[in-house]
């Protein structure tokens, strides 16, 4: 059984290493309520009937939704666009980021101009995980894992 499970996993990951992201539904993996390893914060996705993708970054605090940001994605000229609205950052405005495709088995929202974050990256680790990373200038950052808690 073991074996197997390993083998699926290094499956995936080989079709993750070569897969481009061309369009919104490649994004799928997203939709749901995710949860921070070791962490009370939380990002959630709801796919849109346009195809887009609404979601937000919370905390819980005392059993009460803290959010933080508002996250978008969609197609926005011709490119997939990744907007984040931070509530106390960049003066409540919108900061864009764009799918760079070059960037092979994980998903990679790129804005080089922007003091930090520069990339916001996810990697689907399984169909309940994912891996992201929040970088700044020479790729510095943080990181963290994400396991999902309901579609």
């Amino acid at each position: 059984m073991r074996k197997k499970l390993i083998g699926g996993i290094l499956m995936l990951l080989l079709l993750c290493a070569f897969t481009t992201i061309d369009g919104l539904s490649d994004l799928q993996f997203l939709e749901g309520t995710w949860k921070r390893e070791n962490k009370e914060n939380y990002e959630t996705w709801r796919r849109e009937a346009d195809g887009s993708f609404k979601g937000q970054s919370y905390k819980m605090k005392d059993q009460n939704k803290v959010v933080s940001e508002y996250l978008m994605i969609r197609k926005k000229a011709d490119q997939i666009t990744y907007t984040a609205t931070v509530l106390d950052q960049n003066e409540g405005k919108p900061i864009d980021f764009v799918l760079n495709k070059a960037i092979k088995g994980k998903v990679s929202f790129e804005n080089l101009s922007h003091d930090f974050p520069k990339k916001i990256r996810y990697t689907p680790l399984s169909k309940n995980e994912i891996f992201v990373e929040v970088l700044g200038e020479g790729d510095k950052g943080f990181f963290y894992k994400m396991t999902l808690q309901y579609k």
